[in-house]
């Protein structure tokens, strides 16, 4: 596929705690994402960033480009901005998914409308599926078109080695994924261009 015609797609690792798996999955399914050939592909691993809990009064759709953000974070929030599409990797935490996630998604707004996202979870026995239902409802808020089709691990520290899953069949079920985030990372790059996207 052409460079002109890939979508750029923003990889981003939800956990930060120690010991995490999350950049395991990332690497992996980064590595799934450019063989597509449908992508420039971009790891954003929220570990790298301070990201404070504390937010500003002001919100960040009224204040759009004023939003008073750290400085600190402008490379996360530019990254974000550049993007036409997500995958997000998150583990599950008491049935939900990280609070670093949350505070990643709550200090955007505008960076996240009218673009797609997809998800990849682990975890135990609901391979982080309880933490995708709630993603899906925080990012439907913020007018993200959600992904039907999503990889789950579950019981992931007993079906990974050296860095891949052992389901011979996860590589086909990335695949899947990746053509519908591909088509809407299409669908809905043309749509904003040829008119802003009423939020």
């Amino acid at each position: 596929m052409d460079n002109n015609t890939q979508h750029k797609l923003v990889v981003v690792v939800g956990s930060v705690r120690e010991g995490r798996f999350g950049p395991v999955v990332g690497s992996w399914v980064a590595e799934q994402a450019r063989r597509h050939g449908g992508f420039e592909v971009e790891i954003v691993d929220l570990a790298d960033f301070d990201i404070p809990t504390a937010l500003p009064d002001a919100h960040p759709k009224l204040a759009a480009d004023s939003y008073p953000r750290p400085a600190a974070m402008a490379p996360l929030t530019a990254a974000l901005q550049g993007a036409d599409a997500f995958l997000v990797v998150t583990p599950e935490y008491n049935h939900s998914y990280p609070a670093s996630l949350k505070a990643a998604i709550d200090w955007h707004y505008t960076q996240w409308a009218a673009k797609p996202v997809a998800f990849v979870s682990y975890g135990g026995a609901a391979g982080g599926r309880h933490a995708v239902l709630h993603l899906e409802n925080v990012l439907t808020e913020l007018h993200a078109v959600t992904i039907r089709d999503g990889l789950a691990f579950p019981l992931y520290y007993a079906n990974w080695q050296d860095g891949r899953p052992l389901d011979p069949e996860a590589p086909g079920y990335a695949k899947s994924l990746l053509e519908q985030l591909s088509w809407w990372a299409g669908a809905l790059r043309t749509a904003r261009e040829a008119a802003p996207y009423p939020a």
